[in-house]
């Protein structure tokens, strides 16, 4: 057993093989550890997030260093069984990697029974485990990229069906026609961590009845008629966020969330909401919008120049950071933010939106949450006063944010799997700059560098937990530093992770920016606390 740092509220434990890493997960459910906030399990690994107010990490493997991890785990009553067209366009190169014929390679994978170890890539998506042995292939060596959702797949000794379309590098044996997710279903996850999953062939058992439900309803607004605004631009969609989507890791969804919290809670406070309002997260400015009726506004982080066109045509230019006042029929407009990349738009009462899964968070790469906000949109204001305070003049923003060209200094913690890279690539990781490239999204900074971090081998790495800033190393040695919409597991090494006080920076930093990585801590095994 070992203990990886990941970055402070975070660390990785790595155990001998699957058996004990759910043996560990069972464990610290059935006789939690307080300070725990959640676990990501995976093949060979459990990703630990903690408060580091209550735990220290040497605290932390101190307990579960003693753990009991002979314990099997109980199978589970539910069985799921799941139609197939074995048509799959890498059928024949597997039965070629398995020396056996298509047709046993479809026998064997419908004779197995399988359970979902864990959940994880995408939501919905189920490490599925106990296959015939004989099935075991590699992934591809050149990942697709776009695998059509349904698709049933093989990698290592895991199958699995993806939920949605998605890149990818499984080795696609069939399709199914059923839904792995599905939001109104619940729990939207077909697979649930401990479930059985039979598949059967389509061509030879007719299918008595494929699931069918019908599309999630939009979420309906409980406000009556009332204020709202209309959205009359905007060049990129903008997107309803909160504080993020927690406890849903078992179904495979990720936190999500306002990549600068710091602005975004500023924003509530300026408009006097509760500190978790969902406000908007607006990309780069140009966004529009006219006011049905009296109200007050805010925008932080990214600072737009803000214009202010009342009814009869008076225009007055606005501060970022102060409470805003508008009249029934005015238009507000944000011009180009020449710093930093996303502001925040709240105002006071708070939009008048559904939570999905718990959250207003919108997550581009699970596609789940409110749809994003586009031209034409009605957005209905919630007029309950009743949880309000006093607006607040005193908000500044925390950090000067950065414009393209500049360079950005990011401090990292080594680790989890930093002893992947020969000294050379850990040197090349802080002494070289990085451009950040236009492929950067909510999901991931793409970074290019002179040079390609150099590994010590071409080891494939078993999925395993990321966290929110993870500067992760594909195969071209350029790394792409995952933001709160990055996939819960990944099967590339992350040689490093930013530190949660530079998150907020590295969520505003724009396209065509430098980022010098820092390291302040050396990768070194965590090692247990004594007595």
């Amino acid at each position: 057993m070992r203990f990886l740092p990941v970055s402070l509220t975070v660390l990785l434990v790595e155990l001998k093989d699957l058996d004990e890493t759910l043996a560990l997960f069972a464990s610290l459910e059935a006789d939690p550890v307080e300070g725990i906030e959640d676990m990501v399990p995976a093949a060979r690994t459990l990703m630990i997030r903690f408060r580091p107010d209550r735990l220290t990490p040497e605290r932390l493997a101190a307990d579960i260093a003693h753990r009991d991890l002979s314990a099997k785990i109980a199978p589970s009553d539910m069985l799921v069984d799941i139609p197939v067209h074995y048509d799959g366009e890498d059928l024949a190169d597997v039965a070629a990697l398995t020396g056996l014929s298509v047709e046993e390679v479809v026998s064997r994978h419908t004779q197995s029974t399988f359970t979902v170890a864990f959940c994880g890539f995408a939501p919905g998506f189920g490490y599925l485990v106990g296959g015939d042995p004989a099935l075991q292939v590699p992934r591809r060596q050149s990942p697709r990229t776009k695998i059509p959702a349904g698709s049933v797949a093989l990698a290592g000794a895991f199958s699995g069906v993806y939920p949605q379309n998605s890149p990818g590098g499984w080795q696609i044996i069939g399709t199914t026609p059923l839904k792995m997710w599905d939001l109104s279903r619940d729990p939207p996850a077909l697979f649930q961590p401990g479930y059985r999953v039979r598949f059967f062939d389509l061509s030879r058992r007719a299918m008595a009845e494929v699931e069918s439900t019908p599309a999630p309803a939009k979420p309906q607004s409980d406000a009556q008629a009332g204020l709202s605004i209309r959205v009359l631009s905007a060049p990129m969609p903008a997107l309803f966020q909160d504080l993020g989507r927690f406890g849903q890791t078992g179904q495979g969804v990720s936190a999500s969330g306002a990549l600068d919290l710091g602005a975004f809670k500023a924003a509530n406070r300026v408009v006097g909401n509760p500190p978790g309002t969902p406000c908007l997260e607006i990309t780069l400015g140009g966004f529009s919008f006219e006011v049905s009726g009296r109200a007050v506004m805010a925008l932080t982080g990214a600072p737009c120049p803000i214009t202010i066109r009342d009814v009869n045509g008076r225009e007055m230019t606005q501060a970022t950071y102060q409470p805003i006042a508008l009249e029934a029929g005015d238009v507000v407009t944000l011009g180009f933010a020449l710093k930093g990349a996303r502001s925040y738009l709240a105002l006071r009462g708070g939009f008048d939106i559904s939570p999905v899964l718990g959250s207003a968070s919108t997550d581009t790469l699970a596609v789940v949450g409110p749809d994003p906000v586009t031209s034409g949109a009605v957005l209905s204001i919630r007029s309950d006063t009743a949880q309000l305070s006093a607006v607040s003049l005193l908000e500044l923003p925390a950090f000067d944010l950065p414009m393209a060209g500049e360079t950005v200094t990011l401090d990292v913690i080594m680790g989890p799997r930093s002893d992947w890279f020969t000294d050379h690539g850990v040197k090349t990781l802080s002494e070289q700059t990085y451009e950040v490239t236009p492929q950067s999204n909510r999901v991931g900074i793409r970074l290019s560098g002179p040079e390609a971090l150099e590994r010590k081998d071409k080891a494939e790495l078993p999925s395993e937990g990321t966290a929110t800033g993870a500067i992760q190393v594909p195969h071209s040695g350029q790394p792409v530093l995952f933001l709160a919409d990055h996939p819960l597991t990944g099967g590339y090494p992350v040689i490093g992770t930013v530190a949660d006080y530079h998150l907020d920076l590295a969520g505003q930093i724009p396209v065509n920016a430098k980022i010098q990585f820092r390291p302040v801590t050396s990768f070194a095994e965590i090692k247990p606390a004594k007595g």
